[in-house]
This record gives C-alpha cells, sequence and structure tokens, in this order.
C-alpha cells in the first residue's frame, strides 16, 4: 500500500506544491511506457516502470502493456538492442531522485559507473541521507576525473561550497538552545502535512494528500486538499477536511492562509498540465457558517504563470505570495499586494532585489513582533535544496536576508515556516521540511531559547573624559530587582544575562569624590555575532567630581565689601598657589566664592560668581590650562562668621565671609 501512495506524492509532498498526475496515454511498449511517466512528472511510477524493464517476469510477452499503478507483469520482457542496461538504471535513479527517494536513487546510480554524472548525482543523495563526508569524496572524484562528457562542474564546485557550509552549520555552539520534533499527525508519513497556519483559536489549517473517489481511470487519484486541525502541544488532532468546490480529478487545493478574523481564506488551487504546474491563488468567505464557492484573486494571477503560497499579514494590510510572473528577477520571486477594506487585493509589487534572486523564492511568512519576513530559497548559499532565510524590514526596505541555519535547516528541502505572533520568531515556529524518512513534507515544531544578553559600557569623567575605575553601577528592573557591577580599570562595566528590553531601563552610578549619576540605557550598538550570546553596548556615561574642600589644601582670599577685584594680599597668595601648580604639573583647583549677608540672593549670587572668576583669571592669564581650573559660586551660603551678635551688625564677621577658597589637588 506504501509503494502505491508513494507514487502519487511525488509533487504534493516532496515538492512543496502538490499535484495531480497527467493523464498518459498507454503504450504496449513499457520503456515507452516509463519514459512518457518520467516527461509528465510522475517520477516514482517511472522507476516501478524501469523496474518491470529491467527486472522483468519469465512469463511476459512483449506485446503486453504495463498498467499504471500495476505490480510486475507474470511475461518476459526484452531490452532494445540499441537501449543498454546501465542507460536504463540511469533513467530509473534519475527518476527515484526526482521523487526524493535518496536511498533507492543512491544506490541505482552506482550502478552506472560508466556514466560519469552518475557520480555527481551520487554525491548529491549521499549529502540528502547525511553522508557528508562520502558526499565530498565523490564530489572531489568527479571534479577530479578526465571523463570531458561531464555536464555538472560547476554545480559539483558549489557542491562542495555547500557542504563546507553544512560542516560549519553542525558545529554551531547555539544548537543546544534549540529542541526540534515532528508534529505527530495521522497518515503524515504516507500522506505529509504541510503548509500549517492558524485559522483560529488552536485551529490550524493544513495542507495533506488523499485519496479522492470515484477512482477516474488513467489519473492519479491522490491529490491535495485542505483540512483544519488541532493543534494540542505536538500533534494535530481531529483533522477533517475543509469543504471547498475543486474543478475534477485534475484539481489540488492548499498551502492557504486565513485572514486574521477568520473569515476569509486565500489558498493555491492547481494542475499538471502536460508535465508543468499551473497554480492560481482563489479566496473562498465564510457565509452563514459554511465556505463559499472560491474565487480567482484576478489581480495577482497572470495566464500562462503560476502564483502561490499566499500569507496575509496580522495587520490586514498586505498579501504576501510567491510567483513567476513577469516582472521578477528569475524564477519564482516574493511579491506582495494591498489588502483593501473591502476585501478586495490591489496591484501586486516585486519584494524586490535584496529578497529575491535568480533562483527561486516562496513560501512567504511575515512575523509583525520581530519585523521580520521569513521565506524559502534555492538561490542562496545554503544546507542543499530549499533553506529558509530571514530579513528584518517591511515591504519597502529589507536587511540582508540570513539563513536561519541548522537546525532551523537540514540537508533537504525546508519550505514553510509559521511563527506565533507574540512570541520571539524562534521561541514556537512550525517548519515545513522532507528531512525525515517519510514520503513527503512534513511538519516539524521548534523551541529555541532565547540567547543570553550582556549589557556592557563605560563610565567617564565629565571633565577630562578619562575612564573611572572602581566605579559601582546598579541596574534595577521594573520589578525592583537590582544588579551591580564594578567598572574595571578601562571603565568598563558588564552585566550578564540580563532581559534585552531597555526601554526606560535607568542605571545608577556611584563614586567617591564624584556626583551620583542616573542614566537612561540607550543601546548605541549590538553586536550579535556571538551564536549564544548578544552582546549591547550602552551609550557612555560621564559623571562628574564633586566640589571637595580639603582644609590643607585650601586658601581663603579676601574681598571688600561689593567688590570683586584682587586685593594686594590675594594676589600674594594666588601667586603661592601659582608656584605650587608649577612644580605640579597634574594639580588642579577648585574655586569657590561667597558673599557677607546683605543684598538679594540673586545680586550675591552674580557676585560670589564674579570673586570666584576673577581668580579663576588670574591664574589662566598667567599660563594655567583652564582644564586644570573648575569654580562655583555660592552667594552668602556657609558663613564663617556671625554677621550679627546679639542684634547688632558685626562688620569684622561681614569681612571674614567675603571670600574665595582655592582647593589644591594634587591627584
Amino acid at each position: 500500500m506504501l509503494s502505491f501512495l508513494k507514487i502519487v506524492f511525488l509533487v504534493a509532498c516532496i515538492s512543496w506544491l502538490p499535484c495531480a498526475a497527467q493523464q498518459v496515454v498507454v503504450t504496449k511498449d513499457p520503456l515507452q511506457l516509463a519514459d512518457q511517466y518520467f516527461a509528465a512528472g510522475e517520477y516514482y511510477t517511472a522507476a516501478n516502470l524501469y523496474e518491470q524493464v529491467l527486472n522483468p517476469a519469465a512469463n511476459t510477452r512483449k506485446s503486453e502493456a504495463f498498467p499504471v499503478y500495476s505490480q510486475r507483469s507474470k511475461g518476459g520482457y526484452v531490452l532494445p538492442k540499441k537501449i543498454s542496461r546501465e542507460a536504463i538504471l540511469y533513467k530509473q535513479a534519475e527518476s527515484y531522485r526526482l521523487a526524493h527517494y535518496w536511498l533507492q536513487a543512491d544506490s541505482t546510480y552506482k550502478k552506472c559507473p560508466d556514466h560519469i554524472d552518475a557520480l555527481y548525482w551520487t554525491a548529491i543523495c549521499e549529502r540528502s541521507l547525511g553522508l557528508y563526508e562520502e558526499a565530498a569524496a565523490n564530489v572531489r572524484q568527479y571534479l577530479d576525473a578526465t571523463n570531458t562528457n561531464k555536464q555538472f562542474v560547476d554545480a559539483a564546485d558549489q557542491e562542495l561550497a555547500t557542504l563546507a557550509f553544512i560542516k560549519k552549520q553542525l558545529a554551531r555552539p547555539d544548537t543546544v538552545l534549540a529542541h526540534i520534533r515532528k508534529l505527530n499527525v495521522p497518515d503524515s508519513y504516507e500522506k505529509g502535512t504541510f503548509a500549517v497556519t492558524p485559522l483560529q483559536g488552536n485551529q490550524y489549517l493544513v495542507s495533506k494528500t488523499k485519496t479522492d473517489s470515484p477512482l477516474v481511470k488513467g489519473y492519479n487519484p491522490n491529490n491535495s486538499h485542505l483540512f483544519k486541525a488541532t493543534l494540542e502541544n505536538d500533534s494535530l488532532t481531529q483533522v477533517t477536511q475543509l469543504k471547498l468546490s475543486d474543478a475534477g480529478p485534475l484539481t489540488n487545493q492548499g498551502a492557504a492562509n486565513s485572514t486574521a478574523n477568520g473569515n476569509s481564506i486565500y489558498f493555491t488551487q492547481w494542475q499538471k498540465l502536460n508535465g508543468r504546474v499551473v497554480s492560481n491563488i482563489y479566496v473562498t468567505k465564510k457565509v452563514n457558517g459554511t465556505w463559499s464557492a472560491p474565487q480567482l484573486v484576478s489581480s495577482i494571477n497572470t495566464n500562462g504563470y503560476s502564483s502561490k503560497q499566499p500569507v496575509c499579514t496580522p495587520d490586514g494590510r498586505y498579501l504576501y505570495f510567491s510567483s513567476d510572473r513577469p516582472g521578477g528577477t528569475g524564477g519564482f520571486d516574493i511579491w506582495y499586494a494591498p489588502l483593501k477594506e473591502d476585501g478586495s487585493v490591489g496591484e501586486p509589487e516585486n519584494a524586490g532585489r535584496t529578497i529575491n534572486t535568480e533562483g527561486d523564492e516562496q513560501a512567504p511568512f511575515y512575523h509583525p513582533n520581530s519585523k521580520t519576513l521569513v521565506f524559502s530559497s534555492n538561490g542562496r548559499p545554503g544546507m542543499g535544496g530549499y533553506d529558509l532565510f530571514s530579513a528584518q524590514g517591511n515591504t519597502i526596505t529589507w536587511s540582508t536576508p540570513a539563513n536561519m541555519g541548522y537546525p532551523v535547516n537540514s540537508s533537504r528541502d525546508d519550505i514553510y515556516f509559521y511563527a506565533l505572533e507574540q512570541n520571539n520568531l524562534l521561541g514556537d515556529a512550525l517548519i515545513g521540511s522532507d528531512r525525515g524518512s517519510g514520503c513527503c513534507l512534513e511538519t516539524y515544531r521548534i523551541n529555541k531559547l532565547p540567547k543570553h544578553n550582556q549589557l556592557t559600557g563605560v563610565v567617564l569623567d565629565t571633565k577630562n573624559q578619562k575612564p573611572i575605575a572602581d566605579a559601582i553601577v546598579v541596574l534595577t528592573t521594573p520589578g525592583g530587582k537590582t544588579t551591580q557591577a564594578t567598572t574595571d580599570i578601562n571603565g568598563n562595566y558588564v552585566f550578564d544575562s540580563v532581559d534585552n528590553s531597555f526601554n526606560n531601563r535607568q542605571l545608577v552610578v556611584t563614586k567617591q569624590n564624584y556626583r551620583d549619576t542616573a542614566a537612561v540605557i540607550v543601546i548605541k550598538k549590538t553586536d550579535n555575532n556571538d551564536l549564544l550570546t548578544d552582546h549591547h553596548i550602552n551609550t557612555d556615561i560621564f559623571i562628574e567630581k564633586k566640589f571637595v574642600l580639603k582644609a590643607e589644601n585650601v586658601v581663603t582670599v579676601y574681598f571688600d565689601f561689593d567688590m570683586y577685584n584682587l586685593k594686594k594680599e590675594a594676589v600674594r597668595k594666588l601667586d603661592s598657589v601659582y608656584n605650587v601648580l608649577l612644580e605640579i604639573p597634574t594639580a588642579t583647583l577648585q574655586i569657590s566664592g561667597y558673599t557677607d549677608g546683605k543684598g538679594s540672593n540673586e545680586y550675591n549670587a552674580k557676585l560670589s560668581d564674579r570673586r570666584a572668576r576673577a581668580c579663576a583669571e588670574y591664574f589662566i592669564q598667567k599660563g594655567i590650562a583652564a582644564s586644570r581650573i573648575t569654580f562655583e559660586s555660592f552667594g552668602a551660603c556657609c558663613p564663617l562668621e556671625m554677621e550679627l551678635i546679639n542684634g547688632r551688625d558685626n562688620p569684622d564677621g561681614r569681612s571674614k565671609n567675603r571670600r574665595a577658597l582655592i582647593n589644591i589637588t594634587k591627584e
């Protein structure tokens, strides 16, 4: 039964968009019949027919026709004289490979030693089977061969690059953060399960293959259809077909996505005509609890070309899809079109060359929480076949797409992707892949723990921009939890394993002889090259030295009432300070100015500032760098002597309060 089913899953599950077989004209020559099935794209059927040609039963008469889905006939068959057995083996190997039956293809290619390209395809099969060292050895042997009939030299060079990329990916340290497993789905091994997207709640749309009835003679009875299912833990249960009208035995439906309200479903409907898949995008709407007859979305379909795999953005603004329509960069491209309020779809735009390549891009998905577009491509370096890539941005501007790496990708085809909107991109995601041993694309669930986050920064002196060592830096979370770090000799602080939500977070810096400083976290750069840790670099924090008076290093000069000019005694004292500054080039000055209590606060503030400035300017005029001098004014603050005694004015006290203090710092 399994072999019978595999005959018809070739496009449905293995080539990501199921299609029905074209009717093949039955001929009495079994080899011609096998070739016809091969040309029609029914590769697994062709492989079985080639097997009957190569190893017929003894009593089959040459004139008997080979039934399309039959086992080997009872008669014998003689190969035409002009066709070698190895030529048919090579065709059979090609059939297995194109049907993605890698083990059978590998063993059959190895039976074709005289066909040089069989060596190349053997390597491709071995890579798909995870035999990377064997694959590399065969690619090198193929490239070293002197046979001039080699058809895939450039492709073989690229395959070596692919194998090197695989080796690098398998060694990634962050694979320990990922947990991946195949979803449990009834009949998934035989019928595949792909393009799993949400419908409503825990209900999901699922594309699967089923056997249609009644059977139509000469046609593949197994076609893709849309199902809905319930996602419970790691299982899809209650899988029931979504009843949509179709157009007969050649029609397949799948690769669907619903609008956010669940009232409209956009899906792909396709046929296989003359060996070529032709697909279009349709929409069905829920009317009184039932789904309407599908309607062609005319604005994004083009006659003679294919459009497929529609997905709506959660905000309902755009419909993304894949198409080989004119105006692209080559093969299938990612396109997008506006979704209008009336439910219609506007004219499509190409997503651009940043996203699209000369190869094929398909199965787009937009994750709004991370502003990330995920899509599948065979036109970029990867692990083999189709790989999943991600790019951040919007419909107009995108970052350079990045390969999502192992274990998201495998050495086979990895195509469909869906992630919960509110989660991180890989916090809980579903992936379509044929990496398993089943017939077709199946769905895998991946949960990847977030990378560690590290916050780093530097604390500097406001005046000279030099790093401050041994400063205490305290980080407080919104919940009130505090974490403390100490700056090193270079002023650097480090917080490990922090939350990367830095909005409105503050750091408080304390240091002896410096003012306590609170600074809002503003990330100026993030280095995410480390696969296990993102390094977030905070903007520099500047802290200012306190104005500290040390009695042993303080010189006091006095001023006349309401004056700020320097008296002779003051100049003498300042000259002695000047000599200290010359002797100690690292010494600095802190100057503070004061007044007595007469006059308004505003006037006294100005007067004390002029007294402090008079002292500072004296030193600057004598050649002391202004960067070595700071000054502050305090007005009538902090009198040294009482200015009123028993209610009477004390002139001597006032004169001692009209002063400037020069604090010499010799550090």
